[in-house]
């Protein structure tokens, strides 16, 4: 059950671990995009913007979304574009097993830390697969990789 004790453990997850996972996730499309020779760029939370350092951009409400823009792929076709969508949920299920295998080689200690940022990275990969849109130019990631390898439409705005 849910107590005042667990208030803590809400705010520590909720604007830390959660934040931390999204920019994990924004790393993995971003990544993708550079080494296809593009341009990538994410942006973490809605709002003013409190941080540019390179290609991210930290915003005020920074634990209330995250997504990720590219363009200029040297590399264009299908899956090099389905790559750059598949991108952040491959990052957020390689940081479980590095997370997973560090743990089990006794090089970290389990913690409420390890254990949150494995379940919200997973809550992440499961989301961001389910091929949804949200708006006419910005898409899941299981919708913009739907959407290119089947009709070769890039989108311009993905999670």
């Amino acid at each position: 059950m849910f107590g005042w004790k667990d208030i803590p453990t809400f705010f520590w997850a909720f604007f830390l671990v959660l934040p931390l996972v999204a920019i994990v996730h924004q790393m993995g499309h971003t990544l993708f995009a550079l080494l296809f020779g593009g341009k990538g760029s994410f942006t973490v939370g809605r709002g003013r913007t409190l941080l540019k350092v390179g290609v991210v951009k930290i915003k005020h409400l920074y634990f209330l979304d995250s997504f990720c823009e590219y363009e200029g792929l040297k590399f264009i076709n299908k899956f090099t574009h389905a790559l750059v969508y598949l991108g952040g949920p491959l990052f957020n299920l390689l940081s479980v097993l590095l997370i997973n295998s560090m743990i089990s080689d006794h090089i970290w200690e389990p913690n409420a830390f390890f254990y949150q940022f494995s379940y919200f990275s997973v809550y992440f990969v499961f989301f961001a697969l389910l091929p949804v849109k949200y708006a006419k130019n910005h898409s899941s990631d299981g919708r913009a990789i739907y959407d290119v390898l089947k009709y070769g439409r890039t989108c311009d705005t993905f999670d």
